[in-house]
């Protein structure tokens, strides 16, 4: 439901110019000359972008330190004894040739709500932590969010070589990590009252709504599936279309009905993104296909249901064309509900700066959905412009970006008094 306000805006408000003006600086880190980023984690560009958000911290006169996992932690101290610190965050890390605010904007919207409350001498009863995440996306052939895994607990392979043959503890050596230590970094139990995250859209729901911001319900669960189908590979010219076992014909049924359950909504989306085709060649009748699926949606179940389908079908297909295939499970992470409390937070902060916001899922992973696992979390989106995220394109209007880190820090004031035994 899109929910609207004319209550006016609360004097309380980050430096909108100067939070505009970091986000340019940052995206010319990794600049890739088209309006694109290339800031792949561990890399030189990444290190460069996490030490000017230091000098940023350090300026204000906040000591940041990078942990064991490679993360970046700010703390400001609070002016009460509440049990957990309130914590907010993002990543820097891009894709290849990504857009300039996909978990840029996160970063620097949480270091403009601290400073601003710094600044401001009107500290939080919690304290205040800011986490800029290593790895999110995953580089080079790497595990994605490598760095909210560790501070979840979760157990991480640093052993493991990427794309370039280095292996990830050197690679968090790199950024000042030390992979003999994750134990430490593991956040401690209740140290953690809140966990929030802003965070552009990637999508064009708040655009067509014309909302300003999204309160995020949830984080979408995602489950991929391995199918490999196995034909006979034959004469173009001289097999008759009766005798044929032509794995490509078989795995466009199998394509097909991977868009209908998402257009019949069995799940909210569905995808077929990589496939290969063997021996691709023109006057050849393909005998092997492989593919990937990608199934995702709030609801667990629902994702089942759709895996059960599709494995019914590669049954059918298989006694009828006599095609041999192969689903495996790949990957799946679960659907993540955001905590209600602290979505309420967010949706009065809109509210109290009259801006329209509407609830939400959240279509893509973010490192929020692993720190819901271990502390109450949210999630705050503002539009991003046409929809269009992980391309140089990718691109928000900055009114929009303004009004998130105002949502941010109001937020935080509004979570302060309501969480872990905060005081008004």
């Amino acid at each position: 439901m899109l929910k609207t306000s004319t209550n006016g805006f609360a004097s309380d408000v980050i430096d909108g110019e100067r939070l505009l003006h970091r986000l340019r600086e940052l995206a010319h880190i990794g600049a890739t000359g088209d309006g694109g980023v290339t800031r792949l984690a561990y890399s030189d560009d990444d290190i460069r972008a996490r030490s000017l958000v230091a000098e940023w911290l350090a300026e204000a006169g906040v000591k940041s330190r990078v942990d064991p996992a490679g993360n970046l932690i700010a703390h400001v101290v609070g002016r009460g004894d509440s049990r957990g610190a309130l914590a907010t965050g993002s990543h820097l890390d891009t894709v290849v040739r990504g857009g300039r605010f996909d978990g840029a904007y996160g970063v620097v919207a949480s270091l403009e709500a601290m400073v601003h409350i710094v600044e401001s001498k009107t500290p939080l009863w919690h304290d205040l932590v800011l986490v800029v995440f290593s790895n999110e996306e995953g580089a080079n052939g790497t595990p994605g969010m490598v760095g909210s895994q560790v501070l979840c607990g979760f157990p991480v392979d640093v052993d493991q070589v990427d794309r370039a043959g280095v292996p990830l503890w050197k690679r968090i050596e790199d950024v000042g990590g030390d992979a003999t230590a994750l134990s430490e970094a593991v956040w401690a139990e209740d140290s953690i009252a809140a966990f929030v995250e802003a965070h552009i859209e990637q999508g064009p729901v708040l655009e067509t709504e014309r909302a300003d911001i999204g309160v995020v319900t949830s984080i979408t669960g995602r489950s991929n599936l391995d199918i490999r189908i196995t034909g006979e590979q034959q004469h173009a010219g001289t097999t008759p279309m009766t005798d044929r076992c032509d794995a490509l014909v078989i795995a466009a049924r199998v394509i097909g009905e991977v868009s209908t359950l998402a257009r019949e909504g069995v799940v909210r989306v569905a995808t077929t993104g990589h496939i290969t085709c063997s021996p691709n060649v023109w006057n050849v009748i393909p005998g092997l296909v492989n593919l990937t699926v990608d199934l995702r949606d709030e609801d667990d179940n629902r994702i089942a249901e759709a895996t059960s389908r599709i494995h019914c079908l590669a049954n059918e297909l298989s006694t009828t064309t006599g095609a041999s295939i192969d689903v495996r499970q790949g990957p799946q992470v679960p659907a993540v509900p955001m905590d209600h409390q602290l979505a309420d937070c967010v949706s009065i902060a809109a509210d109290q700066l009259a801006l329209p916001s509407l609830h939400m899922p959240s279509g893509a992973g973010h490192d929020a959905q692993l720190i819901a696992r271990i502390a109450p979390t949210t999630m705050i989106f503002v539009p991003s412009i046409g929809g269009v995220s992980h391309t140089p394109q990718e691109d928000s209007h900055d009114h929009h970006l303004v009004a998130g880190a105002n949502v941010l820090l109001r937020s935080l004031r509004l979570m302060d008094q309501r969480v872990g035994g905060g005081d008004s």
